[in-house]
């Protein structure tokens, strides 16, 4: 019978970008073999929940320059905590119980990284998050 934590891993994209050396730190470590597997296998669902924050934010985000568009994705991930803590229990859901007990071991840093790289992503794929209603009236 295969267990939780062989069915999360088999399930994971590989990253071959993301390199492991011995002289990496602990979280670097953790960061390259857990959490950006993971932030990719969840990119899409990302977007999705974006968008809906968008949606309930009045749509404002679409009337806002490109570098006020930024800030506002920088403030979604940094400031807003209900938002922040919805992104981290997507990823934290992913963890295998073994990733599970590194990561409560540094939490507060673990955490600021993954919140970077959901950031990150969701920067480069700002094309995605363009106005549905311009789209439809042309």
């Amino acid at each position: 019978m295969t267990t939780r934590s062989e069915h999360l891993l088999a399930i994971r994209p590989v990253i071959t970008s993301a390199k492991i050396y011995d002289s990496m730190s602990s979280d670097e470590l953790f960061q390259n073999k857990t959490l950006r597997p993971i932030i990719k296998m969840q990119h899409d669902l990302f977007i999705a929940v974006f968008k809906n924050y968008i949606k309930k934010r009045k749509n404002v985000f679409y009337e806002l320059s490109l570098s006020k568009q930024l800030a506002y994705i920088d403030n979604a991930i940094h400031k807003d905590m209900k938002f922040r803590n919805s992104i981290k229990g997507m990823i934290i859901g992913q963890f295998t119980v073994e990733e599970y007990a590194v990561y409560i071991e540094n939490s507060s840093a673990l955490n600021k990284r993954m919140m970077n790289i959901v950031k990150e992503r969701l920067i480069d794929s700002i094309q995605v998050f363009s106005n549905p209603q311009i789209l439809t009236a042309i």
